[in-house]
Protein backbone atom coordinates (compact mmCIF):
# COMPACT_ATOMS: atom_id res chain seq x y z
CA UNK A 1 0.00 0.00 0.00
CA UNK A 2 1.40 3.31 -0.81
CA UNK A 3 2.15 6.10 2.01
CA UNK A 4 -0.46 8.59 2.78
CA UNK A 5 1.57 11.64 1.11
CA UNK A 6 1.91 9.10 -2.19
CA UNK A 7 -2.05 8.35 -1.76
CA UNK A 8 -2.70 12.33 -1.58
CA UNK A 9 -0.05 13.08 -4.51
CA UNK A 10 -2.04 10.51 -6.42
CA UNK A 11 -5.31 11.52 -5.42
CA UNK A 12 -6.50 9.06 -4.11
CA UNK A 13 -6.99 10.56 -0.42
CA UNK A 14 -8.73 14.14 -1.00
CA UNK A 15 -6.32 17.46 0.43
CA UNK A 16 -6.81 21.13 0.24
CA UNK A 17 -4.55 21.33 -2.46
CA UNK A 18 -2.94 24.91 -2.83
CA UNK A 19 -0.22 24.23 -5.40
CA UNK A 20 0.68 21.50 -7.77
CA UNK A 21 3.15 20.64 -10.42
CA UNK A 22 5.05 17.77 -12.44
CA UNK A 23 7.48 17.38 -9.36
CA UNK A 24 5.87 18.55 -6.21
CA UNK A 25 2.37 19.40 -3.98
CA UNK A 26 1.40 22.12 -1.41
CA UNK A 27 -1.97 21.19 0.77
CA UNK A 28 -2.99 22.33 4.05
CA UNK A 29 -2.07 20.45 7.37
CA UNK A 30 -5.19 18.22 8.35
CA UNK A 31 -4.29 18.72 12.00
CA UNK A 32 -2.99 22.69 11.69
CA UNK A 33 -0.75 23.68 14.92
CA UNK A 34 -1.06 27.40 13.37
CA UNK A 35 -3.37 29.43 11.72
CA UNK A 36 -1.35 29.01 8.52
CA UNK A 37 -0.22 25.21 8.05
CA UNK A 38 0.72 23.54 4.72
CA UNK A 39 3.01 21.14 3.58
CA UNK A 40 4.65 20.89 0.47
CA UNK A 41 5.49 17.41 -0.83
CA UNK A 42 7.60 15.60 -3.85
CA UNK A 43 5.21 13.49 -5.92
CA UNK A 44 8.24 11.42 -5.84
CA UNK A 45 8.30 8.82 -2.82
CA UNK A 46 11.79 9.39 -0.82
CA UNK A 47 11.23 7.93 2.91
CA UNK A 48 13.61 10.39 4.92
CA UNK A 49 15.98 13.46 4.44
CA UNK A 50 19.08 10.16 4.71
CA UNK A 51 17.31 9.14 1.17
CA UNK A 52 17.83 12.55 -0.17
CA UNK A 53 20.45 11.88 -3.02
CA UNK A 54 22.91 14.59 -4.50
CA UNK A 55 20.84 14.19 -7.66
CA UNK A 56 17.49 14.95 -5.90
CA UNK A 57 19.24 17.52 -3.72
CA UNK A 58 17.61 20.78 -5.86
CA UNK A 59 13.95 19.32 -5.05
CA UNK A 60 14.62 21.10 -1.45
CA UNK A 61 15.47 24.15 -2.77
CA UNK A 62 12.40 24.15 -5.03
CA UNK A 63 10.37 22.95 -2.19
CA UNK A 64 11.93 26.01 0.00
CA UNK A 65 11.18 28.21 -2.75
CA UNK A 66 7.37 27.08 -3.42
CA UNK A 67 6.59 27.34 0.44
CA UNK A 68 7.82 30.91 0.19
CA UNK A 69 6.01 32.22 -2.40
CA UNK A 70 2.78 30.69 -0.79
CA UNK A 71 3.78 32.32 2.41
CA UNK A 72 3.20 35.45 0.42
CA UNK A 73 -0.05 34.24 -1.48
CA UNK A 74 -1.46 33.58 2.29
CA UNK A 75 -0.07 37.10 3.45
CA UNK A 76 2.31 36.63 5.99
CA UNK A 77 5.72 36.60 4.46
CA UNK A 78 6.43 40.27 6.66
CA UNK A 79 4.79 38.73 9.88
CA UNK A 80 6.77 35.70 9.64
CA UNK A 81 6.76 31.97 9.23
CA UNK A 82 8.45 28.89 10.10
CA UNK A 83 9.90 26.20 8.15
CA UNK A 84 10.23 22.37 9.80
CA UNK A 85 11.42 19.50 7.44
CA UNK A 86 11.80 16.73 10.12
CA UNK A 87 13.78 12.95 9.93
CA UNK A 88 12.70 9.91 11.60
CA UNK A 89 11.10 9.51 14.07
CA UNK A 90 13.49 10.63 17.18
CA UNK A 91 13.59 14.11 14.66
CA UNK A 92 9.84 14.23 14.76
CA UNK A 93 8.44 12.64 11.15
CA UNK A 94 5.24 10.57 11.41
CA UNK A 95 4.78 10.20 8.07
CA UNK A 96 7.94 8.63 6.07
CA UNK A 97 8.03 10.27 2.72
CA UNK A 98 9.84 13.56 2.99
CA UNK A 99 7.79 16.60 3.64
CA UNK A 100 8.37 20.89 4.69
CA UNK A 101 6.03 22.54 7.24
CA UNK A 102 5.14 25.92 6.92
CA UNK A 103 3.40 27.73 9.77
CA UNK A 104 2.57 31.26 10.28
CA UNK A 105 0.03 33.52 11.22
CA UNK A 106 0.75 34.17 15.06
CA UNK A 107 3.96 34.45 16.82
CA UNK A 108 5.59 30.91 16.46
CA UNK A 109 8.32 32.72 19.65
CA UNK A 110 11.30 30.38 20.74
CA UNK A 111 12.26 28.24 21.99
CA UNK A 112 9.42 26.32 19.97
CA UNK A 113 6.47 24.24 21.51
Amino acid sequence: MACLFCQIAEKKIPSDIMYEDESMLAFRDIDPQAPTHFLVIPKEHIETLNDLTPEKSSLIGDMVNRARELAGEEGISESGYRMVMNCNRDGGQAVFHIHLHLLGGRSLGWPPG
